[in-house]
């Protein structure tokens, strides 16, 4: 299995190469040279496994040779162990024909533990066997971030920086980051938003001198085995509602579209999806762009769902090399313009993207009014990201089961699902002290030189 990047000018790697690599040196992004696909009987098979067993199935194929089988299970397994529902990813009925998939049973309460669990284990075994040490920079619009210093946390041949907007993301989402008081994590605070944060991780994997000199690595979805870790419970949950013997339709709240596009790979492997819809917030450049056929950056205004407040949605770029018949100069023009501010899309290419996925978007207001509607109506209370697939997913409802994506706890966004339904979510009993823990934060210009300077000198006091 070889892994080629989205840009067309980038070695081709293995799985492991790819994993540790993270963004090309082309500046795109690894996708599986050729998707393996599953038989309808692969996939029925499914059906009874635990979810350790169908993450093994699904995932193997895409791994190569890089671990034998053996070791693969055992990375697997120790994954998710922490998580504290015994189906990993249950599914909860809100009405017929549409359910909910809640992902936030894992150790930081979101869809992220899944992916960040997975690639933690692998990072530690190909590290350890490698007797190396990388430097993984992370940025985040809330949940990755603590999913990462989660996953990496205490370990010896790893440093973490994980970049954050500061002021914009919740209390709960800042003190998962900030509170771990290990020595080979730090959280940064960035003046800036997420793009900004996540331009200066960018820029930083293109500063070949420093990029080699740390021995950078990166974590964000940006890193193929994220989307991999994603794909599974997208086969888990439809198995669970009778696939492949009926199609399953899926709603995703999205600002990176990393898990979408998980969901797309499911399809690409064999699921029979009929919908992958996606949700968007206010901040819905995806949404506009699937009506338009135009990605224009418009800003990004500041929202009650703030993991989805983003203009710059990396993992689209991994859509359109598909649509554009994986033809990677046409991608790197296409990014080369978005450096302006926005590209066009072709029409062949924007009919594909068609074929494949539709979308939605909620305000601020139907939101709230969601949780409200929901937590009445069956007694789910939804995150106000989760809210926002819901409202999309009802409008998209049809004689097919819509699944849509529940991405984290409610009790991570207390203010919102407060100011819905006039009542505070509570943490789980584990993380009941979590506000009062002490911060250990470091504030730091939207600068590149300075960012780089500080992570060698962190690195270097190690």
């Amino acid at each position: 299995m070889k892994y080629i990047s989205t840009r067309g000018n980038a070695p081709e790697l293995s799985f492991e190469e790819a994993m540790l690599t993270g963004l090309a040196r082309d500046g795109g992004l690894y996708v599986p040279e050729a998707i393996p696909t599953m038989s309808p009987e692969d996939i029925a098979a499914l059906a009874g496994l635990s979810y350790e067993e169908a993450a093994f199935k699904v995932m193997r194929p895409f791994v190569g040779d890089a671990f034998t089988d053996e070791e693969f299970k055992v990375i697997i397994a120790r994954a998710y162990a922490g998580f504290r529902h015994d189906a990993r990813a249950p599914l909860v009925q809100l009405a017929p024909n549409h359910y909910l998939l809640e992902l936030f049973h894992g150790p930081t309460l979101a869809f992220k533990d899944f992916a960040m669990q997975l690639i933690g284990q692998l990072f530690q075994f190909s590290l350890d066997r490698r007797d190396e040490r990388v430097t993984i920079v992370g940025a985040t619009s809330g949940d990755t971030g603590s999913a990462a210093i989660e996953a990496f946390r205490g370990l010896d041949n790893v440093d973490v920086f994980i970049l954050f907007p500061h002021g914009r993301v919740s209390d709960i989402q800042r003190k998962q980051m900030t509170t771990p008081d290990d020595a080979n994590v730090h959280a940064l605070a960035l003046d800036g938003d997420f793009d900004d944060c996540q331009a200066k991780l960018k820029d930083m994997f293109n500063d070949f001198e420093f990029r080699d000199g740390v021995k950078l690595a990166g974590v964000n979805s940006i890193n193929w085995a994220r989307v991999l870790a994603q794909v599974v419970y997208f086969f888990t949950s439809a198995v669970s509602l009778g696939a492949p013997h009926r199609k399953v339709s899926f709603t995703v709240p999205t600002g990176n579209f990393g898990d979408i596009f998980a969901g797309y790979i499911a399809k690409k492997m064999g699921l029979p999806i009929e919908k992958l819809v996606i949700a968007t917030n206010q901040n819905d450049i995806l949404h506009r762009t699937m009506e338009s056929g135009a990605y224009t950056k418009d800003g990004v205004t500041p929202s009650i769902s703030p993991s989805m407040d983003i203009q710059v949605s990396s993992n689209f770029e991994r859509a359109l090399f598909d649509a554009y018949g994986r033809d990677g100069g046409a991608v790197a023009q296409l990014m080369e313009e978005l450096k302006d501010g926005s590209f066009t899309i072709s029409q062949g290419a924007m009919e594909t993207l068609r074929d494949h996925f539709s979308s939605g978007r909620a305000s601020e207001a139907e939101t709230l009014a969601v949780i409200s509607e929901e937590f009445v109506s069956c007694g789910e209370v939804l995150c106000p990201h989760s809210a926002v697939g819901v409202k999309v997913g009802k409008e998209n409802l049809s004689g097919t089961p819509m699944i849509t994506l529940a991405t984290a706890h409610p009790a991570k966004f207390p203010d919102a699902v407060e100011q819905a339904m006039g009542a505070r979510p509570v943490l789980p009993p584990h993380m009941d002290d979590m506000m009062h823990r002490e911060e250990h934060v470091t504030r730091v210009p939207n600068d590149l030189e300075h960012l780089e300077t500080l992570i060698k000198e962190r690195i270097a006091q190690r």
